[in-house]
């Protein structure tokens, strides 16, 4: 049994691959500053980078889990997220309102995949 971490912090890692599943850290918005469509499509694309660096991308996810900060933005951050989805490969998901780590933040994402082989 063999994990790997990359980029490893003092807080946690941004990537940990295990018995061929990848697990990202949470990942938010490039520009905090942004409305929820712009901040829900740049948290994809960091999703996308760091799946890529893992050997995985968007149709090997497993799971998703994502925490907006208020429920009113949900439709608008599910058209952004309806249209990331490969069809036909959406994963389980779940979505919660939550208190984000700063008050910008709208939205934040999870994500369980597996390695493409």
């Amino acid at each position: 049994m063999s994990i790997e971490r990359q980029e490893i912090g003092q807080r946690m890692s941004r990537i940990v691959i295990h018995n061929d599943t990848v697990y990202l850290c949470g990942q938010v918005a490039k520009d905090a500053a942004a409305g929820i469509k712009e901040q829900t499509a740049t948290m994809l694309e960091k999703v996308d980078a760091l799946l890529q660096q893992a050997g995985s991308d968007r149709e090997h996810i497993l799971s998703a889990t994502l925490y907006i900060r208020d429920m009113k933005d949900f439709a608008e951050m599910n058209e952004v997220w309806d249209s990331w989805v490969p069809e036909g490969h959406a994963p389980a998901r779940a979505c919660v309102e939550a208190r984000m780590a700063r008050p910008e933040l709208l939205v934040e994402v999870s994500v369980i995949a597996a390695l493409k082989k």
